[in-house]
């Protein structure tokens, strides 16, 4: 047992001799120093992760803002198509129910012309009806007499006017 003792005794002489060296070649400082190096990659790391995730809030933030107004102006503008749509079909009726009334005017003017130049064409007709009927009795009554009793008053009576 002896020997183990003394065997374990040289392992830690070993060791302690190790941890000396590695002590007087200053591992543990060039240790600290990496691992604090690699503790400053980790948190610049983090760092700029996390003003990345800030970045990107700020954006979402400012996409949501910008969507919301466009959504306000669609609405707007369908608001404004819609009555605008709603006065244009009001002014087409308006203006449909004017044009309407003027060409029933104009219809009603035209049938009452119409009806004056007929009634005028029969008026005309009738008259030349009548002047030819007149003609015929007069011809009929004067084809055997040689002056008509008529003519011959009025001419007299024209003489006694002017006498």
């Amino acid at each position: 047992m002896e020997i183990l003792q003394e065997a374990e005794l040289w392992v830690a002489v070993g060791l302690v001799i190790l941890v000396a060296a590695l002590v007087w070649a200053k591992v543990p400082g060039m240790a600290i120093k990496a691992l604090d190096a690699r503790a400053a990659k980790v948190q610049a790391e983090l760092d700029e992760a996390l003003r990345l995730r800030e970045e990107a809030q700020a954006l979402l933030a400012d996409i949501k803002v910008r969507r919301e107004a466009a959504e306000k102006v669609a609405a707007e503008m369908i608001a404004n198509a819609e009555a605008d749509s709603q006065r244009l079909r009001e002014e087409a009726a308006v203006k449909l129910d004017e044009q309407i009334k003027r060409r029933q005017v104009i219809a009603e003017r035209k049938i009452a012309s119409a009806e004056a130049q007929a009634a005028a064409e029969v008026k005309a007709a009738a008259a030349e009806l009548a002047a030819q009927i007149a003609e015929g009795v007069l011809q009929a009554r004067l084809k055997d007499m040689k002056s008509d009793p008529l003519v011959d008053r009025a001419v007299e009576r024209i003489g006694e006017r002017l006498g």
